[in-house]
């Protein structure tokens, strides 16, 4: 099936998206706006269900990529993601049937959106995360052993790069990465093409049309005068982790990451405790007095306790109240081969991956 996107469903993927993003992804208010933007000159994006491309179609698979910071305080043209996927057609001389998103989470969930409106060609309702993650190893078809190349990339000053060829997934992170970290951090990318059938076998599935449901769900709780927070948890199947305050940040950009840690002091009945929220680009584990109560690849996210809305890793501060909650990572996550690519010590931390989850 394929279908319009409506105007009214921007406003929910972008609030559903953003906490899908789990601190990551990069806030999706710019390409909001943007995409809002785009709808009033006329242009108009359709949403695909994966299962109906062709299995030999085209499928581009776009991002920004960088630091979140650094994308909140350079704004960038959308039209650089509509032209990294015209550089790779150009470079396999191949045209797409469609375009999706490498992460549902934050800003990236609109990434598609953004290029489609000046292609021409619709979105797929499908990721390669179910959430968002800061490198390229860390997808489903990286989990799937999937080639990793070649990928396009391009930045405001009219620069624009070709990664060929990489030895592996690993590899094509860290030549990307120093690219995008040479032009300031923040660039515009089109990843190793995908096929129908691929997307089919490894994409997560439907996952634009479940940040719409989830956004939806916490505007209506808002527009209801109800707990946004539970909204988020009966809606997802949820776990509630902590509830506090923001007592200290320490954030730092480096290596084309934005890296760091919050810590909540406790309130009501978690007063007397802290939790600390390490984060890569995203909340990648959550220790309690210490100790690790939720890691990755749980969806480990910080909402804003009154509102519901997501807070992330670049817009943490000092003084807000937050509720801390724990959500289900799609199943290819949590597979043996998925804990490889982005459980705990995929990012440095020598814990066994225990879900929230597990019965």
């Amino acid at each position: 099936m394929i279908r319009d996107f409506q105007e009214s469903e921007i406003d929910p993927l972008a609030v559903g998206a953003w906490i899908l993003g789990t601190g990551g992804g990069g806030s999706p208010y710019l390409a909001q706006l943007n995409l809002k933007n785009l709808y009033r000159q006329g242009k108009r994006v359709q949403l695909i269900d994966p299962r109906d491309l062709d299995d030999d179609d085209a499928v581009a698979v776009v991002s920004k990529m960088g630091a979140p910071l650094v994308g909140q305080e350079r704004l960038v043209d959308p039209a650089h993601l509509a032209r990294a996927v015209q550089l790779m057609e150009s470079y396999t001389g191949r045209k797409f049937r469609a375009v999706m998103s490498v992460e549902i989470g934050g800003g990236n969930a609109l990434s598609p959106f953004l290029a489609a409106a000046h292609l021409g060609i619709p979105v797929v309702d499908a990721d390669a995360m179910g959430r968002a993650y800061p490198e390229a190893q860390m997808t489903s078809f990286a989990i799937g052993d999937l080639p990793m190349y070649p990928l396009t990339l391009v930045d405001c000053r009219d620069n624009e790069a070709i990664v060929a060829r990489a030895a592996s997934w690993k590899w094509m992170e860290r030549i990307s990465r120093k690219i995008c970290t040479e032009v300031g951090s923040t660039s515009a990318t089109c990843k190793a093409p995908r096929t129908g059938r691929e997307v089919k076998d490894w994409g997560v599935l439907d996952t634009v049309t479940k940040a719409v449901a989830l956004g939806g769900a916490v505007l209506e709780a808002r527009a209801a005068h109800t707990d946004p927070v539970e909204a988020v948890l009966r809606h997802e199947g949820g776990k509630t982790l902590f509830k506090g305050k923001i007592c200290d940040v320490d954030r730092t950009t480096t290596g084309g990451f934005l890296r760091g840690s919050a810590k909540i002091e406790g309130l009501d009945d978690d007063r007397g405790s802290v939790v600390e929220l390490a984060f890569q680009n995203e909340w990648a584990v959550a220790f309690r007095d210490g100790q690790p109560i939720a890691m990755t690849p749980d969806l480990i996210c910080l909402l804003d306790t009154v509102s519901g809305e997501a807070i992330g890793t670049e817009t943490v501060r000092y003084g807000q109240r937050v509720t801390a909650i724990a959500l289900p990572a799609p199943a290819v996550l949590t597979t043996p081969k998925g804990i490889e690519h982005v459980g705990p010590r995929a990012f440095g931390y020598d814990i066994d991956f225990k879900s929230v989850f597990a019965s």
